[in-house]
């Protein structure tokens, strides 16, 4: 009979065995020891082990530098730390957190090992993020004890730890790690046993689904990598995380995964897998999506695939004056960067009295920036000097460039186009601000196709960088050069995508949301350690839910229904859940109730 684990409030956990020296274990090791844990360092490499203290020693040095230890402190957290290339150093350890490499055979031989080393009492956690716990555990001699505990790279930094339960751990096991994590300054997350656990369940996807949209050559890598930092505000984007990761690390997790959900989202990306056996498996390697100075470097350097400089490029038109068609807040938010940028502004709505309420709501809007020191009060009247208010979008015959920002509807876009063909002068260029309709639905509706392409700016536009410049198959080239000009002068980094639907960040964003709502369909987590857990552990400014209310539900339901019905992809269908919360009318901030409740202003 196995020994029953005993109360964690009476047995702490005080030495800590590590097992695997890399890059993880060693900042799990550093973690431990400034905690006051006393630390046992196990890599089967005596390199890797002086590797580990010397990454160690200058981690710690370099806190020193920056004030977060004194020396007398450093030299104790070196202290508490002592390593060995012999597993049994581990036998008087209370726990023991296994960081091997990602293979199931190489974790399952250290915790048969350990079974004949450890006390009966002592807690056998496994670093894994793609590998099934439950069966690590149910291998072991005590399966009540063994858990997983996923740290995030670099473990020192990043807050978020998921504590991962399999139906057979005891709850006193998960107490202790827990604790422990409270007090090594983590933020805990309770999760179930399956491939990526929250935070790489949903990340995994994500990533592959960019490595996809680079393969099929829908965008440029920079370009994917810069609409989702710039569109969503993530730390980085996916090609140059699946670096950093590694692309071999990232194909095993999608296996696993997959192997659990045989959710085609999962099924690794073809040039995952082609990278891998080239040996292109990132900055480690020193070439992955990107290449890199040398092996481990962050430094991007050129090559073949780095995107021309603008001299090198088509000429586009000339633009001077600009028409925006709508009246909505991304009607005036576009008018107002145009404005700021010097353009002469039409801002024209179906009423005198809606477009006078937008150019109202500029002005609003410049006083803001003035009383924030961002400009000044004269800056400010000028600004507002330049835009026109209009209640005829005949006002925009002698625009170089007209931009609608109408509702996002087809057949009210496509009565638009319609007008401004016959009211815009031979060579304006026709812009539509859409984020899920085709673009070249709205130029089929002109007498002159070449010259519509779309513009999807980001709410608020004033305040967002980003701009997807959508070209179709009929889009003149000069028309495209034109674009990439015009979002030049009004400082908007431009990327360049196809007529499909979602483009860039839509495309990748809301399959990722979808996923979570799946979680909480399933009651494999909670809205609130997911949103923890992709916010630590992923680096975004907001979890899924947060950003779901905020977005409104009925406008998430929308997106994830034009990509389901383009891609046909079983795995985009709408989380059921999703539905259920926009027929109730729960759509989020803007009613007052959506994942969360609101106060009512």
């Amino acid at each position: 009979m196995a020994t029953p684990l005993s109360d964690p409030s009476l047995s702490p956990l005080k030495t800590i065995a590590v097992v695997g020296l890399g890059t993880m274990g060693t900042g799990i090791a550093e973690v431990l020891a400034r905690a006051g844990r006393e630390v046992v360092g196990i890599d089967i490499s005596e390199a890797q082990a002086a590797k580990a203290v010397a990454t160690l020693e200058t981690a710690t040095a370099r806190a020193v530098e920056r004030g977060r230890l004194t020396e007398q402190e450093r030299a104790d957290v070196l202290a508490r730390i002592r390593t060995s290339t012999d597993l049994r150093t581990a036998a008087d350890a209370d726990l023991v957190i296994e960081v091997a490499p990602e293979s199931y055979e190489i974790k399952h031989q250290i915790f048969r090992e350990l079974d004949g080393i450890v006390r009966p009492e002592t807690i056998l956690a496994t670093g894994t993020n793609a590998l099934s716990v439950t069966r690590l555990a149910a291998d072991s001699a005590r399966p009540e004890r063994v858990l997983g505990l996923h740290f995030f790279n670099p473990a020192p930094a990043m807050k978020l730890v998921e504590v991962v339960s399999s139906v057979l751990t005891a709850p006193a096991a998960v107490t202790a790690v827990t604790n422990l994590a409270l007090d090594l300054g983590k933020e805990p997350v309770a999760v179930g046993d399956r491939p990526g656990f929250v935070a790489d369940g949903l990340l995994f996807g994500y990533l592959n689904q960019a490595a996809a949209m680079y393969e099929a050559k829908y965008a440029s890598r920079e370009d994917i990598d810069a609409a989702m930092r710039l569109g969503c505000g993530l730390p980085m984007g996916p090609l140059a995380l699946l670096d950093l990761i590694g692309v071999d690390t990232a194909r095993t997790v999608l296996e696993a995964m997959y192997a659990e959900s045989h959710d085609r989202l999962h099924a690794p990306a073809p040039i995952l897998k082609q990278l891998s056996e080239a040996g292109l498996t990132g900055r480690k390697s020193g070439r992955g999506f990107y290449t890199y100075e040398a092996p481990g470097s962050a430094a991007v350097v050129r090559d073949a695939l780095t995107p021309l400089e603008s001299s090198e490029k088509a000429a586009g038109r000339e633009v001077r004056s600009v028409g925006v068609a709508g009246s909505g807040t991304m009607a005036s938010g576009i008018a107002e960067v145009f404005a700021k940028a010097g353009y002469e502004v039409v801002l024209a709505a179906r009423s005198e009295e809606k477009a006078q309420t937008a150019k109202a709501r500029i002005g609003k809007s410049l006083s803001r920036s003035v009383d924030k020191g961002r400009m000044t009060a004269e800056a400010a009247a000028q600004t507002l000097d330049r835009i026109t208010a209009a209640g005829s979008y005949e006002a925009f015959a002698d625009v170089d460039l007209a931009v609608e920002a109408v509702a996002e509807d087809l057949e009210i876009k496509q009565q638009l186009f319609q007008t401004l063909d016959k009211v815009c002068k031979p060579g304006a260029v026709l812009a539509t601000t859409t984020s899920s309709l085709p673009v070249v639905a709205c130029a089929r509706a002109t007498s002159r196709p070449q010259d519509v392409i779309g513009m999807h700016f980001f709410n608020p536009a004033p305040a967002m960088k980003l701009v997807e410049v959508v070209r179709t198959v009929l889009t003149a080239e000069d028309v495209h050069a034109t674009v990439r000009e015009v979002c030049g002068r009004i400082k908007k980094h431009a990327v360049d995508c196809g007529d499909r639907a979602g483009f860039i960040v839509n495309a990748l964003l809301f399959p990722y949301l979808n996923n979570a709502i799946k979680m909480v369909q399933e009651h494999y987590a909670s809205l609130d350690d997911i949103d923890a857990a992709m916010k630590l552990g992923g680096g975004y400014p907001m979890g899924p839910f947060e950003l779901l209310d905020v977005v409104g539900l009925d406008v998430s339901l929308a997106i994830e229904k034009v990509l389901h019905r383009e891609f046909r992809d079983p795995g985009l269908a709408p989380a059921p859940l999703l539905e259920h919360l926009v027929a109730a009318g729960c759509l989020g901030r803007k009613t007052g109730r959506g994942f969360r409740e609101y106060a009512r202003r």
